[in-house]
């Protein structure tokens, strides 16, 4: 008489399996980690971090990341709030024609920073303002390049050092007003 059981399965292949299958997570779990750890600027291959610390790693790149682009947005609306100040206008003005604001980009890869400023002809003031706040920071600027394009001037800025302008916190921001 044969004591077969369709769908039984004896106990230690049950367990095989499981250990195969949580092997392999462990594994996903690893090269995931590792991924994320690559992605990051400070990453050395030869030296090899503990799971632990290489996700400590990665959060706090993030929080800084995220801390930075609160900044480099404040910063960039105080610039707007200064360019509508000194030229007296709002973005209500009844003036000719729509009134563009600047548009400020800031990209920051590393130790370096681009910033990519696209104003009229008439907000030349915008570059200087710029210039004058990396100087204030002790940010080395590499290059800095204007060109026009119909009514619009693009500066595009490369520095060096960004972690010095995005650590002046909120309240130097509002003392640019």
């Amino acid at each position: 008489m044969d004591h077969y059981q369709p769908g039984f399965q004896p106990c230690s292949s049950t367990k095989v399996e499981r250990k195969i299958i949580e092997k392999n997570r462990r594994n996903k779990m690893k090269t995931l980690c590792s991924k994320l750890n690559s992605l990051l600027p400070n990453y050395n291959p030869k030296e090899a971090l503990p799971l632990p610390d290489q996700i400590d790693n990665a959060i706090n790149y993030i929080k800084s990341l995220k801390t930075n682009l609160k900044l480099a947005k404040e910063w960039k609306e105080s610039l707007i709030r200064n360019n509508r100040s000194r030229s007296g206008c709002s973005s209500s003005s009844g003036a000719k024609g729509s009134i563009k604001s600047p548009k400020i980009e800031i990209h920051e890869n590393g130790s370096s920073l681009q910033v990519i400023v696209t104003c009229g002809v008439d907000e030349q003031f915008i570059f200087c303002e710029i210039m004058r706040i990396l100087h204030e920071d002790h940010v080395e600027v590499i290059s800095a390049n204007s060109s026009l394009a119909g009514d619009s001037v693009i500066h595009v800025v490369h520095a060096e050092n960004p972690q010095l302008l995005f650590q002046f916190g909120a309240t130097k921001v509002g003392e640019r007003d």
